[in-house]
Formats: C-alpha cells, sequence, structure tokens
C-alpha cells in the first residue's frame, strides 16, 4: 500500500492491494506461483519444526517494565530524576506532555501552556525518531497486562472455551473524534479519565485507587469476548502516535524474497492490516516498509520463521 493507503487502512479502511508493482516483484511472485502446494507445504512443515523465538518480546518487555520503574523509584525515594506519570512528566529537567493527554488539555481548557508545548514537542521529537506507536509496546503499561490477557484468551479460544467478537476498525477513529469533542464542548478531559495508560502509571507510583476496577473490567472483557479491545478498537493514543510513525525512519520491513506466506506474522500481529503485504501476491515490491500503524512489537519478527520481515532504519543502508 502508498502512504495515503497506509493512513487509511489506519482509520478503519479496508487494506487495498496495490496496482503499481515493481517488475522485481512481479519476477518473485511469478516464480513462487511455479512452486507445487505440495513441496510449499513440505517446506513450511520444515521451518516449524525448529523453536519460536522471542528476542524481541523479552526485550520489549524489559524496556516497558524498567521505564515504568522509574518513575515509581524516583517518587518512593524522592530522587526528582523522573517526576510525574506517563501522561506529563519532568525527566532531569526536560518536560515530557503525552500527544494525546497534550490535545485533550487544550481542548478542554482553551489554554496553551508554554510548558505543555515543550513538552509535546519534546515528546513528539522522541516518538517521530524511534517509531510513532511504539510508544504501545514499549513504554504504556496497559499494553503488557493486555498482552498478558491475550494468551489467556487465545488459550481458552484454543479450547473452544471462548469467542472473538472483533469490533471495526473504525470505530477508533470515531471515538477520537467523540473525545475531541467532547474535551472542547464539556471543558473536561473526558477521555483521561478513563485512560488505562494513565490510570494505570498513577497506580504504580501513587499507590491503586477504584479506578483500577475500570482497567480489571476491560482485561476481563477483553479475555471473553474481543481480543485485545482497548487497543485495536478503542484507545486515541495509539491513532495519535500512529500519525506520528508515518514518517519515523525505525520500522519494520518486509522483504518477499523467502517469505512462503504461511501467516504466522499475521496470527500474532496487534494490527494485522498493516501486514497485508505478507499474503501471497500481496506485496508491491521485493522490500516494503511496515505501515503507520505498526507498534513495532518485534512480534512478527520473532514469528517469521524465513526471517523476512525486519526492524530497518530508514536511509542508514545509504549512509553505509
Amino acid at each position: 500500500m502508498g502512504a495515503i493507503d497506509s493512513l487509511k487502512a489506519m482509520l478503519g479502511a479496508e487494506p487495498r492491494r496495490t496496482i503499481g508493482v515493481t517488475q522485481d516483484a512481479v519476477a518473485i511472485h511469478e516464480a513462487k506461483r511455479q512452486v507445487k502446494g505440495a513441496q510449499r507445504a513440505k517446506e513450511i512443515k520444515a521451518l516449524h519444526s525448529g523453536n519460536k523465538s522471542h528476542k524481541w518480546r523479552n526485550i520489549r518487555w524489559t524496556t516497558l517494565i524498567v521505564i515504568n520503574l522509574l518513575f515509581v523509584v524516583s517518587f518512593r525515594l524522592d530522587i526528582q530524576l523522573v517526576e510525574g506519570a506517563l501522561t506529563a512528566s519532568r525527566v532531569v529537567g526536560f518536560h515530557f506532555a503525552d500527544l494525546n493527554s497534550s490535545l485533550q488539555v487544550m481542548l478542554a481548557y482553551k489554554h496553551i501552556l508554554i510548558n505543555l508545548v515543550i513538552g509535546t514537542v519534546t515528546v513528539l521529537l522522541l516518538w517521530l525518531l524511534f517509531g510513532g506507536r511504539s510508544f504501545c509496546s514499549w513504554t504504556c503499561p496497559y499494553h503488557l497486562l493486555a498482552e498478558l490477557a491475550e494468551m489467556l484468551h487465545l488459550w481458552l479460544a484454543e479450547r473452544k472455551l471462548v469467542l472473538n467478537y472483533p469490533l471495526h476498525r473504525g470505530t477508533r477513529t470515531v471515538l477520537y473524534v467523540i473525545f475531541v469533542l467532547l474535551a472542547l464542548v464539556s471543558g473536561y478531559t473526558v477521555y483521561e479519565s478513563i485512560s488505562p495508560t494513565g490510570i494505570l502509571s498513577r497506580a504504580l507510583i501513587y499507590g491503586p485507587g477504584l479506578a483500577l476496577v475500570w482497567v480489571g473490567g476491560l482485561l476481563v472483557y477483553e479475555v471473553f469476548f474481543i481480543r485485545r479491545m482497548w487497543c485495536r478498537y478503542i484507545c486515541p493514543i495509539g491513532l495519535t502516535y500512529g500519525f506520528v510513525g508515518a514518517i519515523s525512519p525505525v520500522r519494520v520491513q518486509y522483504e518477499l524474497t523467502n517469505c512462503l506466506h504461511e501467516g504466522d506474522c499475521r496470527k500474532v500481529c496487534l494490527v494485522p492490516h498493516v501486514l497485508e503485504c505478507t499474503k501471497k501476491s500481496y506485496a508491491e515490491d521485493v522490500k516494503v516498509a511496515i505501515g503507520p500503524d505498526c507498534t513495532r512489537c518485534g512480534a512478527c519478527v520473532d514469528a517469521c520463521p524465513t526471517g523476512s520481515l525486519k526492524f530497518d532504519i530508514k536511509g542508514l543502508n545509504k549512509l553505509l
């Protein structure tokens, strides 16, 4: 998909197959069509005889836990290196403000604070560098809990004890607009009062409160009814950082050549629509950058048995 189509898919549109396919990609697609089904099945089976990697998941979980513990330790020991919470903080004197939270505050209070602007620009540049929705998978505490809930959901689903009832992906876009309008009209940051990201961050730092009941209810609902409901279909934070990720240099890149199109990457992906290019005959080029809705979690990189998905920094290979 092109850049515009990728953004449309992020907002909820169905992914479209690109019409303009390069000659190199056409040649590889044609060569793969000549491979007989029995031979392809044998190759896929051979690939799955090995152990699945969890390299990037382990690195990411460690990073996420350490980042959140920095807030906790700094507050508990009163060393003031990291102050505040994920929604708004000050790190060694530098202001940081979550992009979505800043938008909600400015709309609600119709006033722009200089520290808020500084914090927003700092965070914008940070996630512009590291890849937009990387915030979701590498920093957000709810993401970690939702992953664990997803594991339980999949375990129950495998035993046919629960079913998944997915929502339309455009639901997130509609709710984004609703939250913006509520802040503008009510003068109150409505989303921030129900955001599990902010609730969990504050609970970890300052102690638990009744709001954790709401977070627990979300997780239970995701286990029994809708797999990864909040992150996939509701959270406006992911959509905000998705726009930032559209021009980020750090991305996951797909290489067509060795892919057997067995679909393991899409099974583990939080946003499988970004991996449409991994379907047989879908890739428009030999190398394809995964779209802006990608959280850069590395789950697909871990799952790919042929190494066809890898982390990449745009332009770095040319410099080297």
